[in-house]
């Protein structure tokens, strides 16, 4: 998956190589020359010298061929225009913000960012749920965000299709919850099969997240 990160600061070079480490594909956009200079000596990746507030910036990291772009300056405003700019002028899907100011939190959704978030763990756990893959759906953080409850859709062509829960050995941290087939909700039980087209409701410790995206949304 294609990623623009902006913003190379520490947020942004940690927000850089955890998706690398999950075999993404991130650009990074810093206005700093120095911070550039240093992005580069610690990360194998497109790095761009330039404003992301900017279009010419912006281009420069093909942000029109991006799945999702985050935004993780330190100033709230430039934040917002970077994702305004991703979506309107470039289409990009899904658009992330770094909030420093908790009060901006509900101006940035109406303004049009996908998810407005406050703090460095929130944004990785954003990055896991919304932009490593689309039929994984994170409904509500649990345990001080230790754990969440997830909506996971079983894509087509799902391998282990047909299978019961026991069989497919899902880890100790992974709960399933109820599964919706068609009109009928079931209470699922260690015999109850996965299909394609099942909505799944899950809760799963943050370290299992990456597991449940290579299980069902590959």
């Amino acid at each position: 998956m294609n990623v623009v990160i902006v913003g190379g600061g520490k947020i942004g070079l940690y927000l850089a190589e955890t998706l690398l480490n999950h075999g993404h594909r991130p650009h990074v956009v810093e206005i700093d020359k120095r911070t550039c200079a240093h992005l580069a000596d610690a990360l194998d990746i497109p790095i761009i010298c330039g404003d992301g507030t900017t279009i010419e910036a912006l281009e420069s990291a093909d942000v029109g061929t991006a799945d999702a772009l985050i935004s993780v300056s330190g100033r709230d405003e430039d934040n917002l225009i970077s994702c305004q700019l991703a979506k309107m002028k470039f289409g990009v899907k899904k658009t992330v913000a770094r909030v420093n100011n908790p009060r901006n939190l509900r101006v940035m959704k109406k303004l049009g960012v996908d998810v407005p978030v406050c703090t460095t763990n929130n944004i990785v756990r954003v990055i896991e749920h919304e932009a490593d893959n689309a039929q994984i759906k994170l409904l509500m953080s649990l345990n001080a965000g230790a754990a969440s409850l997830n909506e996971i859709v079983i894509p087509d062509h799902f391998p282990k299709a047909g299978q019961t829960l026991a069989e497919i050995g899902l880890s100790k941290d992974v709960v399933v919850v109820t599964i919706t087939r068609g009109e009928e909700m079931l209470i699922p039980r260690g015999e109850t099969t996965l299909e394609s087209g099942d909505k799944v409701m899950v809760i799963a410790k943050n370290h299992s997240l990456h597991d449940i995206n290579e299980l069902f949304g590959r």
